[in-house]
């Protein structure tokens, strides 16, 4: 994985997927985070951001994706555990299958990875705003109508 402490500081290179349908959007945390965010990891050595998404959705959730277009790549600084990270992000759209046993909203999903016990989750997209959703850029990125490429700078320090 492209994560390394330099100067007192995690730098990684992240690749994160925007699973929209219906309305909402996808988003997962661990359950001693306090904010939501978009489903991903860190893209390794030698992989493609695209395929990074691929892998982890396998991982993650089990599911068989086609990863989409890249809509956002983003710079985000930002604490974690009282260390300070700095992140090249890759945002792409990503589809579901139609026959994905994923896609019921009203549902709480578990990540198979045991060792994180991800909590996933659909929310509207009109809800966003009152979500405590991370990197916060995607508050309003996610809900432009049309979705349009973006390149975004967060910084939380």
């Amino acid at each position: 994985m492209i994560s390394v402490y330099l100067q007192g500081q995690r730098f990684q290179v992240r690749a994160a997927a925007i699973v929209l349908h219906a309305g909402y959007v996808l988003l997962h945390r661990a359950p001693s985070d306090e904010y939501w965010a978009l489903p991903g990891g860190r893209v390794e050595v030698g992989e493609e951001a695209s395929a990074t998404i691929v892998r982890e959705m396998k991982e993650e959730l089990g599911e068989e994706v086609e990863c989409g277009q890249l809509l956002h790549i983003a710079e985000n600084f930002f604490d974690l555990a009282g260390r300070r990270n700095h992140e090249i992000g890759f945002y792409f759209l990503v589809s579901l299958a139609e026959t994905s046993g994923h896609l019921d909203k009203a549902r709480t999903y578990c990540g198979l990875e045991t060792h994180l016990n991800l909590e996933f989750r659909w929310f509207a997209l009109e809800d966003l705003a009152a979500i405590n959703l991370r990197p916060t850029f995607l508050q309003a990125s996610l809900t432009a109508n049309p979705l349009v490429f973006s390149h975004a700078v967060q910084r939380e320090y």
